[in-house]
């Protein structure tokens, strides 16, 4: 299901600043040093862009003695967050946006059901101060991208462009131990191989539709990949994997830089 921009959302976005309208302003959840740096690469911030999905999260049991993915909350999972990126992505098209930084992606649970689950995408749309279109996504529509501003700055000083932020995700069942075999490791140091083989399956499984997705978008690698472990409430032994990065490609020739600065060492003044 698709919905149109709130009202709120389109007054909101009248007020933005554009080439058409040089006296809004522009707003963003870039720090200082962020606005800075993205204005140096080239880019000027428009406005944040905002994608936000309520989703009830069906019920799916595991064998209580198997390894094995819960698929109908992996869908789901997947599911609802590529609806709050896709109408923040929405938002950034409808501002004139070149593409989106510092994308943050973040659960809440709601009080009101224990399934239901609110999903929150949230990044600041950025435009290409000289008009360059080569920036933008394979299917010509703002590229995405979870980098902070000075990761955004050096991947493109570095003659590298975001095109568009990969996920995959893996809600698995661990299996229990039975009693017997816990009692055998009672007071042992010894592996539990049932666990061991369960997270590690898991965790590739969200890679690889990581990968999968950074192919699709036609990209040369990832870059940023984190992964992040949660339960969001289930019950006990479920727990889902999630793997996010920015999919990356070299920059067009004419916009590529002509040399990679060398690295420069920053020392800490921090205790």
């Amino acid at each position: 299901m698709t919905l149109d921009l709130p009202a709120h959302a389109q007054e909101r976005l009248k007020g933005l600043r554009s080439s058409a309208h040089s006296t809004g302003v522009f707003t963003s959840d870039f720090s200082v040093n962020e606005f800075l740096l993205v204005r140096k690469a080239g880019f000027e911030p428009i406005g944040l862009c905002v994608g936000s999905c309520v989703y009830h999260v069906g019920i799916q049991y595991g064998n209580w003695s198997q390894n094995q993915e819960l698929e109908v909350l992996s869908k789901a999972m997947y599911h609802a967050r590529e609806l709050a990126m896709t109408r923040m992505r929405s938002e950034a098209t409808a501002m004139g946006a070149d593409g989106i930084v510092g994308v943050k992606l973040t659960i809440k649970r709601l009080e009101w059901d224990e399934h239901l689950l609110e999903f929150i995408a949230i990044g600041t749309g950025v435009v290409h101060a000289d008009g360059h279109r080569g920036f933008r996504a394979h299917d010509g529509g703002p590229f995405t991208s979870d980098l902070s501003g000075q990761d955004f700055w050096s991947l493109l000083h570095s003659g590298y462009r975001p095109v568009e932020m990969v996920m995959g995700s893996c809600v698995y069942h661990v299996a229990h131990r039975g009693f017997l075999k816990g009692l055998n490791t009672v007071g042992r140091n010894v592996e539990l191989e049932n666990f061991t083989s369960a997270l590690y399956e898991a965790r590739e499984v969200a890679i690889e539709r990581m990968q999968f997705e950074a192919s699709a978008a036609k990209a040369e690698g990832v870059v940023g990949v984190d992964i992040h472990e949660g339960s969001h409430g289930w019950q006990t032994h479920v727990i889902e994997f999630f793997a996010i990065g920015t999919a990356v490609l070299p920059l067009e020739a004419e916009i590529a830089p002509e040399k990679i600065a060398d690295p420069i060492m920053v020392l800490s003044v921090n205790d």
